[in-house]
């Protein structure tokens, strides 16, 4: 018997494979610990999808290709240099507003909302546009002005945040309204805005409750936060998604119990499983260990993010990349504490992981603009 022992030859070809694929990441402007951790959350989402879609093959198929064009969307994001996303972060806002004008006048309706523009050839919510462009946009605004900003800046700012938070609202989309609305908060934050300002604001937003809850909320959206407060009100109702997917991750404890062996999903029991409330899924399936896995890699990813951002050349960069990071961060804290019933159900998916399209294209082009602050900071820097 003859046993081969791997010399320096074949060390040195890995080593050539490992500088080679560097090579090419830096000529693409790919950041490589970015991309593994995300593409290590996709591999998550996909293999959860297929339990959570009973099997369904052509589910997972149809979000692996959406998975595939998102990676192209992030590699084609990520050749744009900063200074150009810095010109035209005001027109892809206007852009943005056209959009959502047009949803209200011509939109696709479905399930009681008017959220989605249908081309034909492509069915999309232009609201997801929105969560890009904001930031960017109020990144954009607040660049070469003195920082902290002063209060006709926070004024500006605020306008160009909230006429597209109210057309969303109004479609009605109040999850995406409320992401939208932390993109723009998190570039304020992220400028230094003082203290006297943020107790200001708390203040105005404490007394403007009450006329959002009596005026600008539906009736089902009232009602999806008096069931977060007591879901067993109405335990067939509208308590039903929250406490069934409470009993989904209760009941998988810490090791779970299997993969594709989850009583509450296979037997369709948990509503919204490939969608919203996928990450009830995880927690029976999965249990303890397979939830904290999924919060490693969300965790390695913002990491990485807020590093490129400190690491970033200008205002803009750095508000852009610290906006955007964190907003994937309220992402993954509102759909787990959701799930959990920790949260009012607003209809935030799980990022990376919950079926659909149009929010995981819009996450990978984020990440492109992550990447080409990063790459743009080395040629910099060198």
């Amino acid at each position: 018997m003859r046993t081969e022992i791997a010399g320096p030859g074949h060390s040195s070809r890995a080593q050539r494979t490992f500088t080679l694929t560097g090579r090419l990441l830096d000529a693409l402007h790919i950041d490589g610990p970015l991309l593994l951790s995300v593409l290590a959350a996709c591999a998550v989402g996909l293999i959860v999808l297929y339990s959570a879609a009973g099997e369904d093959v052509h589910i997972f198929l149809g979000q692996a290709a959406r998975v595939g064009l998102g990676l192209g969307v992030l590699t084609f994001v990520a050749q744009i240099p900063p200074r150009v996303l810095r010109i035209g972060a005001p027109f892809l806002y206007g852009f943005g507003l056209l959009l959502l004008i047009a949803v209200a006048v011509v939109g696709d309706v479905a399930m009681g909302a008017q959220r989605w523009l249908d081309l034909g050839f492509i069915r999309f919510q232009p609201s997801e546009i929105m969560k890009i462009a904001v930031p960017l946009c109020c990144a954009w605004y607040l660049h070469e002005r003195p920082l902290p900003p002063d209060l006709t800046t926070l004024v500006i700012v605020a306008l160009i945040v909230l006429v597209p938070v109210l057309l969303i609202a109004e479609q009605p989309d109040l999850g995406t309204a409320l992401l939208v609305t932390a993109g723009g908060a998190l570039v304020i934050l992220l400028a230094g805005l003082q203290l006297r300002y943020i107790l200001g604001v708390g203040a105005l937003l404490a007394a403007a409750v009450p006329v959002v809850w009596q005026f600008l909320l539906h009736d089902y959206q009232r009602q999806r936060v008096l069931t977060f407060l007591n879901p067993q009100n109405d335990p067939l109702g509208a308590g039903y998604h929250t406490i069934q997917s409470q009993i989904a991750i209760g009941s998988g404890g810490i090791f779970g119990k299997g993969y594709m062996n989850g009583s509450q999903a296979q037997l369709e029991f948990l509503p919204e499983r490939s969608t919203d409330f996928i990450f009830a899924v995880i927690g029976e399936e999965w249990g303890l260990v397979g939830c904290i896995v999924l919060m490693v890699l969300y965790l390695l990813i913002i990491g990485r993010g807020l590093y490129i951002a400190t690491q970033a050349q200008d205002t803009f960069t750095r508000l852009m990349a610290g906006s955007l990071t964190l907003l994937f961060s309220v992402y993954a804290f509102v759909n787990s504490g959701m799930v959990a019933g920790l949260l009012p159900v607003v209809g935030v998916p799980l990022p990376l992981v919950s079926y659909g399209g149009t929010s995981l294209v819009t996450l990978m082009a984020g990440f492109g603009i992550l990447m080409s602050v990063n790459s743009r900071r080395k040629l910099v820097s060198t």
